[in-house]
């Protein structure tokens, strides 16, 4: 496993993931009430930051 992390193919398809996905700093995303709705398949889910800063979803 270790030779193909050095193969230069893998490492560009990695840096091509990579550079595919959003990244969103949680509080743009959460705003100043530490919490936002998701609709997700038409189910509403709730992600919120607790107390000590860790995120939690839920149903």
């Amino acid at each position: 496993m270790a030779e193909l992390d050095r193969d230069p193919r893998s490492i560009e398809a990695r840096d091509k993931h990579e550079q595919a996905l959003r990244e969103i700093d949680s509080r743009l995303l959460l705003g100043s009430h530490g919490r936002v709705l998701i609709l997700h398949d038409g189910r509403r889910y709730e992600l919120r930051e607790t107390r000590f800063g860790k995120l939690i979803l839920t149903r």
